[in-house]
């Protein structure tokens, strides 16, 4: 650039090299591209830390980017919209057992499964023993045990074949279901329960009834979602007739009942397929592979760890409300995000004809390099400063004030 300004331009302290030379320091200074490395990674790193004190722990950068483009929420039922501690609430015998011998053997089938139904099954089943007189600590093993996911279990309980599980753990069986069982099972279903059915050789011998309480805040979230434009899907290894009531009760109009877990990947992938990005929220061993198919993967803290594993976001409150707060803190980010770099490209499409010397000739203005630095170093603060206004994130839902304050 030497020998092309006029004479007049040049200070007199200095020469035609040394005024170019400071233009094109300045020029250098100003087009560090410091602010555009900035304006992702200082957002991301505030709302991770903003997300976990708030119960959202999101796994990285990739699921808080998904999270804001998430359309359809899929729930699973148990443990998830419902509070996961299901209560056996009736029990009946359709064969000659006694009651005490039902509950051996069912026991003995449910011990070793993790399941929360079979759980309160055991339970139930060990208060009953006591109730009609058997005070024996000592319950026989299940040899052969075997998991019939989404269905039930299996085992021989001294010489008997015992399968504790739904309808179609019976069909696969073979074990005939009578009109009686069947009567038991559809008033059972109606009330959103669940009828477990405990068949010995061949026989049903009994069943459970087992209900499990919808969380309070399922409907207000469900509706909230729907208020962002967002569709909720429950999906569940349950019967039609229970998946139905529970998903009327807290407002879900679509549902996939009777879906073991590969299932539930598969209409996680059949969504994904028709355009949608997918988030799925579910809590058991039974929801890893559909947690890890989905878009976002979201597991309730209280679940098991392959399923927190599988997750990319893991509501550690295991409120259902988090749903909301991660997508929309997903949301708040990419708009701070895209605020970041247009400020930080505005500098650099601004400041750069400036320290080049547009303005030199006319108004005899430049940008020294010292100032260029410091143009430089406001403008990269500006942007942490941006980013670090996600501190102040609220949550859009918050039940435990609204409560509070009613």
């Amino acid at each position: 650039m030497a020998g092309l300004f006029p004479k007049h331009w040049i200070p007199e302290v200095m020469d035609e090299f040394e005024l170019a030379l400071q233009f094109g320091i300045s020029v250098l200074v100003v087009a560090c591209p410091c602010a555009l490395g900035l304006a992702t990674p200082t957002a991301v790193m505030v709302a991770t830390g903003k997300g976990a004190s708030q119960g959202v722990l999101i796994k990285g950068g990739n699921a808080l980017e998904k999270a804001h483009k998430v359309k359809t929420v899929v729930f699973d039922k148990t443990g998830t919209l419902t509070i996961g501690k299901p209560k056996v609430v009736s029990a009946v015998l359709f064969s000659h057992f006694s009651m005490e011998e039902f509950c051996d053997m069912a026991t003995a089938a449910e011990a070793n499964s993790e399941h929360p139904i079979a759980k309160a099954v055991v339970e139930h089943a060990k208060k009953l023993r006591q109730k009609f007189g058997s005070h024996a600590e000592h319950i026989a093993e299940a040899k052969d045990f075997e998991v019939h996911t989404g269905a039930g279990v299996s085992g021989k309980v001294g010489d008997k074949i015992v399968l504790v599980g739904n309808k179609r753990l019976m069909r696969a069986y073979d074990v005939p279901v009578g009109p009686d069982v069947e009567k038991y099972v559809s008033e059972n279903e109606q009330l959103a329960r669940t009828c477990v059915l405990v068949a010995i050789d061949g026989k049903v011998a009994g069943a459970f009834a087992v209900t499990d309480p919808v969380k309070p805040e399922a409907q207000i979230v469900v509706s909230f979602l729907h208020s962002m434009g967002i569709s909720s899907i429950m999906v569940t290894g349950d019967n039609w007739a229970t998946a139905a009531a529970i998903a009327k009760e807290v407002g879900i109009k679509k549902v996939f009942a009777e879906t073991d877990p590969f299932g539930k990947a598969d209409k996680i992938k059949e969504l994904q397929l028709k355009g949608m990005t997918v988030a799925m929220v579910g809590d058991g061993i039974n929801d890893s592979p559909a947690l890890a198919a989905a878009d976002v993967g979201m597991a309730i803290g209280a679940g098991t760890d392959v399923a927190i594993e599988a997750a990319d976001i893991v509501l550690i409150k295991s409120n259902l409300e988090d749903v909301v707060t991660a997508i929309d803190l997903s949301r708040k980010t990419m708009y701070r995000i895209r605020l970041n770099y247009v400020w930080a490209l505005g500098y650099n499409v601004l400041g750069m004809p400036i320290a080049a010397g547009i303005l030199y000739p006319f108004t005899g203005i430049r940008l020294p390099p010292w100032l260029a630095g410091a143009c430089m170093a406001a403008s990269s603060l500006s942007v942490v400063c941006s980013s670090l206004l996600l501190q102040s994130y609220k949550k859009p839902l918050n039940l435990k004030d609204s409560q509070a304050q009613v």
